[in-house]
């Protein structure tokens, strides 16, 4: 699903780039998106891919199962790896991955949620110190995706199905963009207890989570999401609070808030703000091979992150979800 959002990024980066060949086990599917984005070659795996011709470069848009592979053979032959997350099933693997392979190749996790605009312009209040220690942060995330519709349907699974058999499923698939953008907007976190539910019994993992975490300065935060809420959109919408002793940071959807002495309104496009996030990741990706600076998502930073999501499940209660 996502990899018409990676196509389109790649597009906008031409000619500083161009995609030459699509990997992918389903022949109809790689023709689709090559005739889509006009690539020239399709092959059936990334190691046939790998012989195929020379590369500069791979983006990882497949599903989490194949990441060791796929990173693993680029690797092999010092092919820089952009991965989406997570970069491997576990915290454990994705630790021994990165060991593996660090002498051998450059890569980063496409870790997109932090390079939403108005995540940006968040993180830049707080670097000019508008909103002062932070003290409290709240982020919500609820959806009736998982509630059926006037057709029956469940929104949530009718755009990524993929989301019913996952056994670590909202806080592993979703709110680990979530926490990632706390972790860019606030710094360190500490996960000090951590609420798993399931709503939709079909569901083999978690469809509500409640966690809350601290920051190194005091600061408590609470990250809340639920896909099956009466009342709300089918769609995720971000809504977060950052309450500092100088201001206040609100977002709610399309409109970010600054409250304090320095007060400010802005409002945002959020379809052309979520293709912009895939843009900038890979303009971050492309950046950084061109300079030799480190990436924003190195292993090493979203190891972090992983380590939080793999906290979420050690600390919850498995018999919430029964």
């Amino acid at each position: 699903m996502v990899s018409q959002h990676h196509l389109l990024a790649w597009q906008a980066a031409y000619p500083r780039a161009k995609v030459v060949a699509i990997a992918d086990p389903s022949h109809e599917r790689a023709q689709q998106r090559a005739a889509a984005f006009d690539v020239p070659a399709t092959y059936a795996t990334i190691h046939a891919l790998l012989a195929g011709g020379a590369v500069d470069a791979i983006d990882i848009a497949a599903p989490r199962e194949v990441h060791i592979e796929a990173v693993r053979a680029a690797a092999e032959l010092g092919v820089p790896v952009l991965c989406q997350k997570p970069l491997a099933p576990t915290l454990t693997q994705a630790e021994s991955l990165v060991t593996e392979v660090a002498a051998k190749t450059r890569l980063m996790v496409h870790e997109n949620w932090r390079f939403r605009p108005y995540y940006r312009q968040i993180g830049q209040w707080l670097k000019e110190g508008r909103v002062g220690r932070v003290v409290q942060c709240s982020m919500t995330l609820f959806s009736s995706g998982l509630l059926p519709d006037h057709n029956g349907n469940r929104p949530a699974l009718v755009r990524q199905p993929f989301m019913q058999s996952l056994e670590r499923m909202l806080v592993n698939e979703v709110l680990i963009h979530h926490i990632d953008t706390l972790r860019y907007l606030l710094g360190p976190l500490q996960l000090d207890s951590a609420y798993l539910g399931r709503s939709y019994k079909q569901m083999e993992g978690e469809d509500r989570a409640t966690l809350l975490l601290s920051t190194v300065g005091g600061g408590t935060v609470l990250l809340q999401a639920n896909l099956a809420v009466h009342g709300a959109p089918p769609a995720l919408i971000d809504q977060l609070r950052i309450i500092g002793e100088n201001g206040t940071v609100t977002l709610d959807g399309a409109e970010l808030n600054l409250a304090g002495a320095h007060a400010e309104h802005r409002s945002y496009d959020l379809a052309a703000c979520y293709q912009s996030s895939y843009d900038s990741t890979i303009a971050h990706f492309l950046d950084c091979l061109d300079s030799g600076a480190p990436f924003e998502t190195a292993p090493e930073d979203n190891l972090k992150t992983l380590a939080l999501v793999e906290a979420a499940y050690e600390r919850a209660s498995r018999s919430a979800l029964d």
